[in-house]
């Protein structure tokens, strides 16, 4: 009985969670008057994809009111998939970029330590103090200048500095030995070598852990990519959920393309948690039981 009770935060915090992931699954696949029946239906009654797709309003059918588009009809001009292409090889270079960045910082700080790297490691641990909406002008202005506005490195390069990943990193590497590196040095390897041969490696766990709110991070990232993007060809998936939203807002038969766009949109990182999940709850118990 007494578990039970301590278990019950839990169970109350993972409904909340879920209740409203299922009830946008759910209702990407209703019809529009089942969404907006009053009292809500809690599963699909009658199923269907016009949602995503539909048939009745494509060119050439036969017109039929009170019809509306799918989520891939109302981005026909510049395509669903351009948007999840940009998505996807954001995200990725961001991710990969960062943490190799962040991992070789903590290999140089912990095991190459050089007059002034601990300043420099408490300067970067007070960044971590300081709002990140603070730095958004600067990082505007400086993107500006540059003429990178609606580019590629314009979402990428400002993303690639995480003081966080490199205080977790730090915490991991601490935790491998000495000897080990002087070996491979005794060996003639470079210190590069040894980072990306011997380090590396031993860091999956935290890798892992630290890869998936930094991936979580980015793929959802909203007001960086509506300050620097201006046209559609770089345009990514929270901005055009954004605009649909604040184009279907006043018409309820645009719910079901909304919930379409929001269960494609967050599709991804849900697989990826649940691939990755198990490597998640290890590197985050072996950073929290490393001083």
């Amino acid at each position: 009985m007494l578990s039970t009770l301590l278990r019950l935060p839990f169970y109350l915090l993972a409904v909340s969670v879920m209740i409203p992931y299922y009830w946008m699954a759910t209702n990407a696949f209703k019809t529009v008057p089942e969404i907006v029946r009053n009292p809500p239906t809690w599963w699909v009654h009658t199923f269907t994809l016009h949602n995503f797709y539909n048939p009745l309003t494509a060119p050439g059918a036969a017109k039929s009111s009170g019809e509306f588009q799918g989520v891939f009809q109302i981005f026909a001009n510049t395509g669903f998939a351009q948007f999840y292409l940009n998505s996807v090889v954001i995200t990725l270079l961001t991710v990969v970029g960062s943490l190799l960045l962040a991992s070789l910082v903590a290999y140089v700080l912990v095991k190459r330590p050089f007059p002034g790297s601990r300043l420099l490691f408490y300067l970067l641990l007070g960044s971590m103090m300081i709002p990140w909406e603070v730095t958004i002008i600067p990082n505007f202005l400086t993107v500006r200048d540059l003429g990178w506005i609606n580019s590629y490195q314009a979402l990428i390069l400002p993303g690639l500095a995480k003081a966080f990943a490199v205080f977790f990193f730090r915490q991991a590497i601490l935790g491998i030995p000495d000897d080990l590196v002087d070996a491979a040095r005794i060996d003639g390897a470079g210190e590069l070598r040894i980072w990306w041969s011997i380090v590396l490696p031993m860091l999956r766990p935290a890798l892992a852990a630290i890869a998936i709110p930094v991936m979580l991070g980015e793929w959802n990232n909203y007001l960086w990519p509506l300050l620097v993007i201006n046209d559609d060809a770089h345009q990514t998936l929270p901005l055009a959920l954004g605009k649909l939203a604040g184009n279907l807002t006043y018409d309820p038969r645009g719910a079901g393309p909304m919930m379409a766009a929001s269960f494609l949109v967050s599709l991804p990182m849900v697989v990826v948690f649940l691939f990755f999940q198990r490597q998640f709850v290890q590197g985050l118990a072996s950073g929290a039981t490393k001083g």
